[in-house]
């Protein structure tokens, strides 16, 4: 839906014509490299998150250990957003181009009867471009990081507060349901504000199979000047269904597994 928007006219009519031309593996199509993106991303982003909150608290001229307001929390995320970045783009690209690969082909814009495998991709940017080709769209991710992760930790940690203020106990203590719900909230905080910043990493990573793909602005003027705005919003339903279960659970795993791991070595 990001990359041919014209191709659908909506989440239902995507859904189904998928499921009618590739069957149920087609939904699944890119899960490999969604799942190897999502454990390298969420590992990296979680340590330097730790690692970014005690440079703030340096910067802050604060003593380490210090609780940091939500704005400075915001501010470790999106630091640490940088370095997980690196560990993305190259499954992110994968995943793009497999789960398009389809609309590539019914486009014209490659030829039919390609491979759609995890390691014809990798083969194919290997040879096209060599092991820098996997960083194709790298600008346009830190782009859409920097100011995402700001706002997803930001909102995660605003709706923490505001629960813990409301029910007069501390952010840690305010249940699983509201974590989850603020988890979800920083979610969709996040997909909100960098949206169409995804569409155009999205047309870049993807089209870039068929050549040479322009930078970030180039892709981004075009599609405004040649299609409009609506595009740039193309795809924002499903990822908004999808936003609040993921991230509710993401955090919640986060939050259980540090606390474990904090009474085991601090015992």
């Amino acid at each position: 839906m990001q990359t041919f928007p014209g191709m659908y006219r909506g989440f239902l009519h995507c859904f189904t014509s998928v499921y009618q031309q590739v069957g149920l593996r087609g939904l699944y199509q890119g899960t490999t490299p969604a799942l190897i993106a999502n454990i390298a991303e969420n590992a990296v982003l979680f340590m330097s998150y730790g690692f970014c909150q005690d440079v703030v608290r340096f910067l802050s001229a604060v003593e380490r250990g210090t609780e940091l307001s939500d704005v400075q929390m915001a501010c470790s995320g999106s630091v640490a957003s940088i370095f997980s970045s690196l560990a993305l783009c190259p499954t992110e690209l994968v995943k793009c181009r497999l789960q398009a690969m389809d609309e590539m082909e019914a486009s014209g814009k490659i030829a039919t009867g390609q491979k759609s495998t995890v390691w014809s991709v990798v083969r194919n940017v290997i040879r096209t471009n060599g092991p820098l080709g996997f960083y194709q769209g790298l600008t346009t991710t830190m782009a859409r990081e920097l100011p995402g992760y700001f706002c997803f930790f930001g909102g995660y940690e605003f709706s923490r507060s505001t629960f813990a203020q409301s029910m007069g106990t501390k952010k840690e203590d305010i249940g699983v349901i509201p974590l989850m719900f603020s988890g979800g909230f920083g979610g969709a905080c996040l997909w909100l504000t960098v949206y169409p910043i995804d569409c155009v990493k999205s047309r870049i990573q993807v089209l870039s199979l068929a050549g040479r793909q322009e930078g970030f602005l180039k892709t981004f003027i075009g599609i405004v000047r040649n299609e409009g705005v609506a595009p740039l919003y193309s795809g924002l339903t499903p990822t908004m269904i999808r936003t609040f279960p993921a991230n509710g659970a993401l955090f919640l795993a986060y939050e259980l597994s540090r606390k474990a791991m904090m009474r085991r070595f601090d015992s």
